[in-house]
């Protein structure tokens, strides 16, 4: 288990983190979410020991040692690779600085590329790739050692969506083998696929922390969508509904002020009679993550 506890760093008199708590278990996915500066890949650096900080952070009950380093997959925001090599000789290069030998590496490789559908075979240069297949073999760097603890800083940025989807089939097989993994994305579908649970920060603080449906429960039911004959107007009068917005033609997504509205509102709309969606829920980590970034310009 990866544990952090009431880590601080500051850069001159900018605090990038400021008594960040959290944990990650073996076998399960942490997703880091926030505004871009919010502390995230200073959280990745001071994991890494890349950088000093004020706290603690522990690897299986203990202080993070040379040996544990090597049993890390790290991939950084800004991806380099070098060009002049082949793909087989940036693969093992990479593996080396883990300690992992070219033996046990070499015959890897061809199934990495497969499940990653890179174009290009081990004899492949870089310089060849396209920038697409360059970020698949950097990923291939960092999986292929089958690393224990995971740290992934955007790693979707720049993947279509098969490929996206072919990152997180590697993902969850990773975490299925028992890694502790931590990733950061901007793109909150993501997260809500993949995540047991997730920390957000926010100007180096910690605004949320628990379960998916933990924190999205914190918000209360407060969106309704509803498929109807009436219009958005009239939807509008309803008791305790802030905005609606049209999805398509006859559904609807009405924003509410009070939860507890639910009722009279199912009610109010169907009269007893059918109807085809009444789905109460509450809001979607997309509009929590816009809510709380819109803290900072309230």
């Amino acid at each position: 288990m990866l544990s952090i506890q009431h880590i601080s760093k500051q850069f001159g008199p900018v605090k990038a983190l400021n008594d960040v708590s959290f944990e990650v278990p073996n076998g399960q996915i942490l997703g880091l979410i926030g505004q871009n500066g919010a502390g995230k890949s200073t959280t990745f650096h001071s994991i890494l020991n890349f950088i000093a900080y004020d706290g603690t952070i522990s690897w299986q009950g203990h202080a993070l040692s040379p040996a544990d380093f090597d049993t890390i997959g790290y991939l950084p925001e800004e991806r380099s690779l070098m060009t002049k090599l082949t793909i087989e000789q940036q693969i093992i290069y990479l593996a080396r600085l883990k300690n992992q030998s070219a033996k046990v590496i070499r015959p890897q490789i061809d199934d990495w590329l497969e499940r990653f559908a890179v174009k290009g075979t081990r004899k492949s240069r870089i310089n060849d790739l396209s920038k697409g297949n360059q970020q698949k073999v950097q990923l291939i760097c960092t999986l292929i050692h089958h690393p224990k603890l995971l740290i992934l800083d955007e790693p979707f940025s720049g993947l279509d969506p098969v490929n996206a989807d072919l990152l997180k089939q590697a993902i969850l097989r990773a975490r299925d083998d028992g890694a502790a993994i931590i990733f950061s994305s901007h793109d909150m579908e993501n997260v809500s696929a993949l995540c047991d649970q997730l920390v957000m920060l926010r100007k180096g603080e910690m605004v949320l922390h628990g379960t998916l449906n933990d924190v999205r429960n914190q918000f209360g039911k407060t969106e309704l969508y509803v498929t109807t004959d009436w219009s958005a107007t009239r939807l509008a009068t309803l008791p305790a509904v802030n905005h609606v917005d049209v999805r398509q033609p006859g559904q609807y997504l009405l924003h509410l002020t009070d939860p507890a509205a639910g009722p009279t509102i199912f009610a109010e709309l169907t009269q007893g009679h059918y109807i085809e969606e009444f789905s109460q829920q509450p809001p979607t980590l997309d509009e929590i993550f816009r809510l709380k970034v819109g803290e900072d310009h309230a």
